[in-house]
């Protein structure tokens, strides 16, 4: 059986690859990066949501087994108003000492003088595999558009700003079953999961 190590120790993160494996029939464990000594630091200088997933795979495959496949994510919210900032900073837009709070209050006072019209964005995410002779990239994309207030008080990040197309409620507002049908990750995590179906 074949195991890919999740560059993350996010419980839920690795349970919900788990479920889609799973689910999809296929003989692959998940391991969090606990079991191979923990997630080394990586800094995330690249200024692609391709290239930092690719950065942090490729950093948890260094102290892995030869044998095993290693999978990281970035993601993160690209205005069109903004020339696609946040993008590769999400996390940090307001500065390092941030929270989603203070990044959400910096969007929207970006943002107060733009129209509804022409506040389109999307959520991004890229999952880079790399493994022995392996390095693959997969994108999805959740299309929407940047509210003026918050609405809703679960996901995190940019959920309560970010309505998307096909819903009527914010990220921050749908349930989790709802959220994992059209959210950017699951979109991604089709593409890969079809990718290892092939293999």
């Amino acid at each position: 059986m074949k195991t890919i190590y999740l560059a993350s120790g996010n419980a839920h993160k690795l349970h919900e690859l788990q479920s889609a494996l799973d689910q999809a029939g296929l003989p692959v464990k998940v391991s969090g990066p606990d079991s191979i000594g923990g997630m080394p630091e990586v800094e995330e200088t690249e200024s692609t949501f391709e290239g930092n997933a690719l950065l942090k795979a490729h950093g948890l495959k260094e102290i892995g087994p030869p044998d095993g496949w290693f999978l990281a994510d970035d993601s993160g919210i690209e205005i069109d108003a903004l020339d696609g900032r946040p993008g590769v900073i999400s996390a940090r837009y307001a500065g390092l000492e941030c929270d989603d709070e203070k990044n959400n209050d910096k969007v929207l006072e970006e943002m107060k003088d733009v129209p509804e019209q022409d506040r389109t964005c999307r959520f991004r995410c890229v999952l880079a595999l790399v493994g022995e002779g392996v390095e693959e990239t997969f994108s999805g994309a959740c299309e929407g558009k940047l509210l003026f207030e918050r609405q809703g008080n679960e996901g995190f990040g940019y959920d309560p700003l970010f309505l998307p197309n096909e819903s009527e409620s914010t990220f921050a507002e749908i349930s989790l079953d709802e959220k994992a049908k059209i959210s950017h990750r699951a979109r991604a995590l089709t593409k890969l999961i079809d990718w290892l179906a092939a293999q």
